[in-house]
């Protein structure tokens, strides 16, 4: 009989629709404050980017259309032809003095665009989409959490993912 149940449990999750499925956590208090103001953000020719460092990997961190849940967001290469990011610093830096990744966790409007390009980071073995800014603005120093208020940041591995995970 238990078998029955649990083949029929998994026939019934396999025919329900995908909207009868919530994103995980959306019903945290947190996620419904930031659903509601990325829902209020200004919509332009720009995007909301948030620094993600993880150590000696190449990658800048996640860009996302204005009003777009940062799940949505794509982890991007930055391409500092035009304009350098702001943490474009030595990795060992004098004592006292800031370094490349001193903004982790950092939340910009950038301009630019993406070039159509694929490039491979290999200290995290990730094909991922080249962006091409030509301006980067700090919005907010501490933004909190990027994907889910329970969220744990690894330093050394990529660690934050959008529960869709990331495209190869």
């Amino acid at each position: 009989m238990k078998f029955l149940i649990l083949i029929s449990l998994g026939i019934a999750a396999l025919i329900l629709p995908a909207s009868c499925t919530t994103t995980p956590g959306a019903s945290h208090p947190a996620m419904r404050e930031r659903a509601a103001a990325i829902a209020t953000e200004p919509r332009g020719d720009h995007f909301i980017g948030r620094r993600y460092h993880v150590e000696g990997t190449r990658f800048w961190g996640y860009l996302r259309q204005p009003g777009e849940s940062w799940e949505r967001a794509r982890l991007v290469v930055m391409n500092p032809g035009v304009t350098r990011p702001p943490d474009m610093l030595p990795e060992n830096p004098a004592p006292g003095q800031r370094g490349h990744g001193f903004d982790d966790n950092h939340e910009y409007v950038i301009t630019g665009s993406f070039t159509g390009r694929r490039v491979y980071d290999p200290n995290s073995n990730l094909f991922l989409p080249e962006f091409l800014p030509s301006s980067f603005r700090l919005s907010n120093p501490s933004p909190g959490f990027l994907f889910h208020p329970d969220e744990i940041r690894e330093p050394n591995a990529v660690s934050l993912v959008p529960s869709r995970g990331i495209p190869q």
